[in-house]
């Protein structure tokens, strides 16, 4: 770096970039009618950058935002769910030549383990249909990370063996987040005990502890909170309203929290049965605006910002529902938003608006 870049770098409060802000396997709008990309949030600290989710669009929202794949320093998935990884595959597989003159070793990331057995079967279910991929019907970031390379192999080798380029393992390094012993986690009865949050990386610059959500059926399913020098972000994921989160963000700067119009979302729906195997979802795994608005009372949270929003469309008045129950600064994140989380920032006063 220049002496202008690192003197930059230190001015620079940290903070998150809400690359995208949309919840679920669509490509979605704003209630504009502008598109709203999938979600996914870089944390940036000093002169580097860590990535939450790899929604649709999170290469070019990357790019949108001035940020450097050289300077990406670890990914963390919060669950396996698409509308959180389904541009993992194109980030695998173009991100390296952006990053390939940087001289460094592979950047790390972090996901869910195998869950282990197949999702148990809707109550409201009159057919029983055949899972996918039978005998790993719940595959983890390292069994994902190894499928998408398999699947693009005639790609990949034609670079490795006629351009020379690396490999994908030599870019990315993915693990399974291994919960600790003690935790009495079942994939289908028990998906987010109570516990104490856990570290799951850290380097010079952030420490990002986890712990387990209430997004059943998919489990395990995660929240992250990086800790800085300077302040501190909680990333609920996709969960219901969870003690183990509330737990996890006990005083942070920033809480980002998904949320959910579970009126919005019934309106959306013509076939009966899946109106009501799809509602029934909603409520036992997603939070509303409201909701969201006591977790972060709860926690203590300085800032509360909504994202993940479902659906992304739904009106502004919807999601404000949270200044009923959250008294401290609310913003409901657009697209390539900038929050700081910088401890010295923060307000006591209300301060709601849209960003």
């Amino acid at each position: 770096m220049t002496h202008f870049e690192i003197a930059y770098a230190a001015s620079v409060p940290p903070h998150v970039v809400t690359l995208g802000t949309a919840g679920g396997p669509r490509w979605w709008s704003d209630h504009q009618g502008a598109p709203r990309q999938g979600i996914a949030t870089a944390i940036v600290v000093d002169d580097g950058w860590y990535l939450v989710d790899c929604g649709s669009g999170v290469g070019r929202q990357i790019q949108q935002a001035g940020l450097a794949m050289a300077d990406l320093k670890g990914i963390f998935i919060t669950h396996m769910h698409s509308d959180h990884i389904v541009d993992l595959g194109s980030l695998m597989l173009f991100a390296p030549f952006e990053i390939k003159q940087a001289g460094r070793g592979p950047i790390p990331l972090y996901g869910p383990g195998d869950r282990g057995r197949v999702t148990p079967l809707s109550p409201r279910a009159t057919t029983k249909p055949q899972p996918v991929n039978p005998e790993k019907p719940g595959a983890g970031i390292e069994a994902t990370f190894a499928g998408l390379v398999n699947a693009y192999s005639a790609d990949i080798n034609d670079r490795v063996m006629d351009s020379l380029t690396k490999g994908p393992y030599d870019y990315f390094a993915p693990q399974d987040i291994q919960l600790p012993a003690d935790v009495p986690f079942d994939p289908d009865h028990n998906v987010a005990p109570a516990m104490e949050p856990f570290v799951v990386f850290a380097d010079e610059t952030v420490r990002v502890t986890a712990t387990l959500v209430s997004h059943h059926p998919t489990a395990p399913a995660f929240a992250f909170r990086f800790d800085t020098l300077n302040g501190s972000v909680t990333i609920s994921g996709d969960t219901a309203p969870c003690d183990n989160l509330i737990r996890l963000a006990h005083n942070t700067d920033l809480l980002l929290h998904e949320v959910i119009s579970l009126e919005t979302m019934a309106s959306m729906y013509t076939d009966t049965a899946m109106l009501q195997a799809t509602m029934d979802h909603h409520r036992r795994a997603h939070t509303t605006a409201e909701d969201a608005g006591r977790i972060a009372t709860q926690a203590g949270a300085k800032t509360l910002g909504l994202h993940h929003l479902v659906p992304s469309h739904a009106p502004v008045e919807v999601w404000q529902k949270a200044a009923n129950t959250y008294a401290g600064r609310l913003v409901i994140a657009q697209d390539l938003d900038r929050i700081s989380f910088e401890r010295s920032k923060q307000h006591d006063k209300a301060d709601h608006y849209v960003a």
